[in-house]
């Protein structure tokens, strides 16, 4: 069902890969004559509308009882697909390090795997503060990044510590659920 939550989910799907490419092709900034600031400004713009998507779709699903399966489904991967597009393509031009983009893209896929096996099990584990704490460490650190400002190195190395302390709280979370449900 496209409510609007879910439209919300699939704006943020259809503008990670935009944000991605504007990261990755400067020179269609620079080659017009424009400053390559214009491009730091542009992708941050993109991935400030997305992310705000992220807060409102959430917020309007609650409050309007909207929740779906659709959404439980576009929330999450939207939210992957817009931090990794911006991630990666970071990583590509050099401005993020790749060891913190392969630290945060194996936990992503990690925990993907284990809410996959819960599914399965019939097992719910929910999202945690420290998930939604990680996530909004991501965005300011990509924020930063973007902006090529002071302290964003610092800012997505903090980000990267909150990643894994959240996928440690999560995996806890998971075993806790089996132990529980083998009772």
């Amino acid at each position: 069902m496209l409510n609007l939550p879910n439209f919300l989910a699939s704006l943020r799907i259809l503008l990670a890969p935009l944000m991605f490419w504007i990261i990755l092709n400067p020179q269609v900034f620079t080659q017009n004559g424009f400053d390559i600031t214009w491009n730091y400004y542009f992708a941050s713009l993109l991935f400030v509308l997305a992310s705000a998507t992220d807060f409102f779709d959430g917020y309007i699903a609650r409050q309007w009882n909207q929740m779906t399966m659709l959404g439980a489904i576009l929330d999450p991967l939207a939210d992957k697909m817009l931090t990794l597009a911006a991630f990666l393509g970071l990583m590509v031009m050099g401005d993020a390090s790749p060891w913190a983009i392969y630290i945060i893209i194996v936990r992503e896929l990690f925990i993907t795997g284990l809410r996959t096996v819960a599914v399965s099990e019939n097992i719910s584990v929910k999202a945690s503060w420290a998930g939604k704490v990680k996530t909004v460490g991501q965005m300011i650190a990509i924020g930063f990044l973007l902006m090529h400002w002071p302290f964003a190195t610092a800012l997505l190395w903090f980000a990267v510590i909150l990643t894994i302390y959240s996928g440690a709280e999560y995996l806890w979370g998971f075993k806790n659920a089996i132990t529980r449900e083998s009772k």
